[in-house]
């Protein structure tokens, strides 16, 4: 191979690799994988990193493979015709204590926060309810949903993410009978009307 070609190569590489927004096609991958809602299939994923649908089967399997051999506490797993990251077998005792510890610690700012955007906006996506409160709410929904706060509620209908409702139990903590009976958000949110409207306009 002429050192032409080396360099030729080596251009092509660099390009792809600013085509992908993130350090590298694993990077980019992880990422995506972590604020999915749903298992991602590959020609989704391939059109997200702009990288052949082998390439990027390639790399999850390798993803995987590490991940296990490494001994991590979670999987990268096919399930269906899509892949997602899951809690490993052998951490489901330490998983469960946190889950069932949860149940009865008080309710984080953070969880209060993202139970009230829920509330007044349901159903919405977990990428919405990110949107208002501008930061990344996947494990403060699941500890949310684990506490029978919150439930799915169906799934969008232009995107298929997940929607999510407060539950009967949400009503019953707070002493109401329906939704109609929450207070007014500006009189208790009052930041929350504007980053409403701010979250709107990017699509989730």
């Amino acid at each position: 191979m002429s050192t032409d070609q080396i360099v030729t190569e080596s251009e092509a590489i660099d390009r792809a690799d600013a085509t992908l927004g993130a350090p590298s096609l694993s990077a980019a991958l992880e990422a995506l994988l972590l604020i999915a809602d749903e298992p991602v299939d590959v020609v989704t994923l391939a059109q997200l990193v702009r990288r052949p649908v082998p390439e990027v089967v390639a790399a999850m399997e390798a993803l995987a493979a590490d991940y296990t051999e490494s001994g991590r506490g979670f999987d990268l797993r096919a399930v269906g015709n899509g892949w997602r990251f899951y809690t490993r077998g052998d951490c489901a005792e330490v998983v469960e204590r946190f889950v069932v510890d949860g149940q009865q610690a008080r309710l984080t700012q953070a969880a209060l926060e993202t139970l009230a955007v829920v509330a007044y906006r349901q159903p919405v996506s977990r990428g919405r309810v990110g949107a208002v409160r501008g930061v990344n709410v996947d494990g403060v929904m699941r500890t949310l949903v684990s506490r029978g706060l919150v439930e799915e509620a169906g799934h969008e209908h232009e995107t298929g993410a997940v929607l999510y409702r407060t539950t009967s139990y949400f009503l019953e903590r707070l002493g109401i009978s329906t939704l109609e009976e929450l207070p007014e958000v500006a009189d208790y949110l009052p930041s929350l009307e504007s980053l409403t409207e701010l979250g709107d306009t990017d699509a989730f």
